[in-house]
């Protein structure tokens, strides 16, 4: 009874406070209403823009307040002011390891938790939303700001988006999902035009986006300087309403890359809520005037000022008095995500880790040792509360019983001076090892623009080169946000990618070095061996204003599958210092239907006698398509943490989305019936299970047959064959051979490889141009099933 009694309380309980959330949620609402009401059409049109470069606009006599927002998106850029740029000036913020750094982890929770952490930080600093993240697809290793992205596959991206996102709005501070959408090209980005059609848009470029609002509910996101299929981002309806809101169900409001807009009249036709920053009088003047002319209805403007006010009363209700920012907190946890972060791409002989037994006298060479690169150029530059050097933290931490000797190897100031290798190898020469810290300079990766090669410093490669003909164990640590090409990777023992890993990352890299952390870093784009090999090294970064997508899906590892080529490193790749055995690949059901989808077990053991982090990663294929799709695609992945012969079951859900591709004529997902191969994997290239699964689709699909399509295709369709046999009787007979129905008519391709438009000639009249149309009209309303 006492129990009984408890319960039934703790159900009232629950009644009231869902009942007091409603009548909260009205009360804002009721209270935004009258707002809109009270403001002036002048008043809406600013509030439809920022106040100056970091805030949004209030309105004083109303009490409407404006909100702070900041950049970011791996820490906190918070400008002195609103109304200060903030380059150089701007407060210390924890400064995280960049996008690729995090990708690479592959850890949905240690992503969620940098969130957290940077959530933690906005509060402290009274900024309300931050700017970021960045789930734009890695088209190009060219693209200068890959280091800001996370991932050439879009579903990889965007759950890492989402991760991210739920990190931060769960500290009551926005998110900024951005740079929406095919933002792919830092050069001529004011203008150029991601020339791409349908199918690609939605499969690779849409997804990360759809992915995140879905799973996260950004509170903003950010329009593109771009334009998109010839319309710019900020005054897209198809982007802006029809996706966002209309199929993804987006609850909050756009904004404006910094002064990215080109038409404010069609940007609040097309569904952008805020121009940022502000720019002048002007644009506000050209709003209020399209309204007074009709050309701009009023209802809009009201719509899109209520949905801000929507969120800035939001924001203002979740402010936190008093939070602190944890600098030393926040310091070690950015060292702990880097750990996880670092990529082990070659370790030839076990020439890692270095320990006291394998190694008494150690050399570190190169300027990165000491001056290290630890993020991106550009409006995403953190100011660290405080920055850790892999020199500094090995002699104290790992030095006592190692010697440690150091070269500077090269300058960071002339990519070309190769004066000071000589110095450089006589100190390899006289060690045990060498620790060659390389990579690409700040300048070479960087917003605003784009790289035109990826080769590293010709004073870093030559180094490395170098140092291994008098130091037979050399281990190359590379410093870069994306892609490097390695001209001397058959002369190295060891290759560490390190990322730009934060203010924290040289620790990090110290304890992955000396093997106080087994890396697990992945991988998440796959290294060229040169430029040649990559997808879009003919369209980029376009010409006149024009980015043609010419390798359409074939983005990264798919391109790299479908044409064969051996890349240097694959996408989902990296090594461990102990291994990891698959086994015991189970598929719930042998043949399943898209409504049901199916599961996937797998099993993993750690085989060596370390502890140990694997990224298992699950692939499907289409074994036999109406369209031409991939080789395979990530669909699901894990990371899981295993002691030494520990083993432990990792399981997948796969559903009709993970089975779907794009039709970009019928525009809808589509899961067709068939055969499809579920592989489990280490990487993208380490195929270790598959099992086949046969689905049958239930979709019911249009025909999607217009006056174009060939007779051939209304031939095949059992329904529009009978069509054909009443309106072409006479024709068909001319194919049918004796004795045979018109059912049976063998046609010569030439002759029925035509579109409906022209049968009103060949069949010398038989049927009509209106006819023609009536059939169109007719099959509107017929479906397939895949």
């Amino acid at each position: 009874m006492k129990n009984l009694l408890l319960f039934s309380i703790l159900i009232l309980s629950n009644m009231v406070l869902k009942a007091q959330t409603k009548k909260s949620d009205l009360d804002v609402n009721d209270k935004i209403d009258q707002l809109v009401s009270k403001l002036t059409l002048e008043e809406k049109a600013a509030l439809c823009s920022g106040r100056d470069d970091w805030s949004t606009q209030p309105v004083e006599r109303l009490n409407i307040p404006w909100i702070w927002v900041a950049d970011g998106p791996h820490g906190l850029r918070r400008a002195p002011a609103t109304n200060k740029a903030g380059y150089g000036d701007q407060l210390p913020a924890t400064c995280f390891p960049t996008a690729s750094a995090l990708s690479a982890t592959w850890n949905l929770d240690m992503v969620n938790k940098v969130g957290q952490a940077i959530g933690e930080e906005c509060q402290a600093q009274n900024v309300n939303v931050i700017l970021g993240p960045g789930v734009n697809i890695k088209r190009s290793v060219l693209g200068g700001r890959n280091f800001e992205f996370f991932s050439e596959d879009p579903i990889l991206s965007g759950e890492l988006g989402a991760a991210y996102i739920n990190g931060v709005q769960s500290q009551g501070v926005g998110t900024s999902l951005k740079h929406y959408t095919a933002n792919n090209v830092e050069t001529m980005r004011m203008y150029n035009n991601s020339n791409m059609d349908n199918r690609t848009l939605h499969e690779i470029y849409l997804t990360p986006f759809e992915i995140a609002v879905k799973k996260a509910q950004p509170w903003t996101i950010m329009a593109c300087y771009n334009r998109v299929q010839g319309v710019y981002g900020t005054q897209s309806p198809y982007l802006l309403t029809d996706m966002l809101k209309k199929e993804w169900g987006f609850k909050g409001i756009v904004i404006s890359d910094w002064f990215a807009v080109v038409n404010r009249v069609e940007a609040m036709k097309a569904g952008m809520h805020i121009e940022m920053p502000r720019v002048s009088g002007v644009n506000d003047s050209l709003v209020v005037e399209a309204v007074k002319n009709g050309d701009l209805d009023i209802a809009v403007v009201d719509g899109l000022v209520k949905e801000i006010l929507t969120i800035v009363f939001k924001a203002k209700a979740l402010e936190k008095e008093g939070a602190e920012l944890n600098a030393e907190k926040h310091h070690a946890y950015a060292r702990q995500v880097e750990s996880e972060a670092i990529t082990l791409l070659k370790n030839k002989n076990q020439i890692l880790p270095v320990t006291k037994e394998k190694y008494k006298r150690v050399a570190i060479i190169g300027e990165f040792a000491s001056a290290p690169r630890y993020q991106g150029n550009g409006s995403s530059e953190v100011k660290p509360t405080r920055l850790d050097k892999a020199l500094d933290i090995i002699k104290k931490e790992y030095g006592k019983d190692i010697k440690i000797s150091y070269a500077q190897g090269y300058k960071l100031s002339d990519d070309n001076d190769t004066s000071l290798i000589d110095e450089a190898k006589k100190a390899a020469a006289d060690a045990d090892i060498a620790l060659v810290f390389a990579g690409l300079p700040l300048q070479y990766e960087s917003e605003g623009i784009d790289r035109t090669h990826i080769n590293m410093p010709v004073s870093h490669n030559k180094l490395i080169s170098e140092i291994a003909k008098v130091q037979k164990n050399t281990v190359a640590v590379l410093t870069n946000g994306s892609a490097v090409t390695m001209p001397w990777i058959n002369e190295v023992d060891g290759i560490l990618e390190t990322w730009l890993g934060g203010q924290a990352g040289a620790g990090a890299v110290a304890d992955v070095l000396f093997g106080k952390i087994n890396p697990s870093g992945k991988l998440a784009e796959t290294f060229p061996v040169k430029l040649e090999d990559t997808p879009s090294f003919l369209n980029f970064p376009g010409e006149q204003g024009e980015v043609l997508y010419g390798e359409r899906i074939f983005v990264g590892y798919r391109y790299y599958d479908e044409k064969k080529i051996e890349p240097l490193f694959p996408f989902g790749f990296g090594l461990s210092y102990t291994t990891f055995e698959y086994s015991n690949l189970k598929l719930s059901a042998k043949k399943t239907t898209d409504k049901e989808g199916v599961s996937a077990t797998v099993t993993v053991k750690n085989t060596g006698d370390v502890k140990g982090k694997e990224v298992v990663q699950l692939y499907v294929t289409d074994n036999k398509s109406t369209l031409f799709r991939p080789k395979k695609e990530l669909k699901k992945f894990a990371k899981i943490d295993l002691e030494p012969g520990e083993e432990k079951e990792v399981t997948f859900k796969l559903e009709a989305r993970d089975f779907s591709c794009y039709d970009g004529k019928r525009e809808m997902w589509i899961a067709e019936s068939g055969e499809f191969t579920i592989s489990a994997a280490s990487s993208s290239r380490d195929i270790r299970l598959s099992e086949v699964v046969a689905l049958q689709s239930t979709q019911q699909v249009p025909l999607a047959f217009d006056e174009y399509t060939f007779f051939s295709e209304y031939w095949k369709n059992k329904q529009t064959r009978a069509l054909l046999m009443e309106l072409v009787p006479n024709w068909i007979k001319g194919f049918t051979g004796e004795g045979k129905s018109g059912y049976n008519a063998d046609f010569p391709g030439f002759m029925v490889d035509h579109p409906m438009i022209k049968y009103p000639y060949i069949t010398n009249g038989e049927i009509s141009h209106a006819q023609v149309m009536e059939l169109v009209e007719k099959c509107k309303g017929f479906t397939y099933n895949p």
